[in-house]
């Protein structure tokens, strides 16, 4: 019976810690929507590194956003790209701060974080990047109005055409 409670208590530990380590990487994971007159505004926080993460999805599919203003392009790995079935197209040469790499235009037909809804988004089949965090980069971020306080990054679509 003894073992039986340690082992109960040990799997709620690591249940209970890997969720809040989760957390702590990823604060956005279910990222709020507010609509108002003529606009839809996602709040997302900061993760203790300072990065901007949030869950939301490619083409209906999860997937989580790096925040990544510096970034060109929507860059998405390739082992995330092939389980959404993007279609790989022209290749182009990246600079990376790994060094220059082939990458492979693509377009995505609906991104979606919150309820800001991006469609036909110019996009990167990124070879060599680490992880499967798509970098949302400016292709799709200047489409928005986006202020960044205080460990806050406000993004805003306006709904009017």
């Amino acid at each position: 019976m003894l073992v039986l409670a340690w082992g109960a208590g040990l799997w709620l530990a690591t249940h209970f810690f890997g969720r809040w380590e989760d957390a702590q990487r990823n604060p956005n994971s279910a990222p709020e929507s507010v609509h108002g007159s003529g606009y839809v505004e996602v709040q997302l926080a900061s993760s203790r590194q300072g990065h901007y993460l949030a869950s939301g999805k490619i083409n209906g599919e999860e997937v989580t956003f790096l925040l990544d203003t510096g970034a060109t392009q929507v860059a998405v790995p390739i082992e995330v790209a092939q389980r959404l079935g993007l279609q790989a197209g022209a290749p182009i040469t990246i600079s990376t701060a790994n060094g220059r790499a082939t990458a492979h235009r693509t377009r995505l037909q609906r991104l979606q974080l919150g309820d800001i809804v991006l469609t036909e988004v110019d996009a990167l089949i990124a070879p060599g990047m680490g992880g499967d965090d798509v970098l949302l980069g400016m292709s799709a971020l200047k489409q928005l109005e986006f202020t960044q306080r205080g460990g806050t990054l406000l993004l805003r679509q306006s709904t009017l055409q």
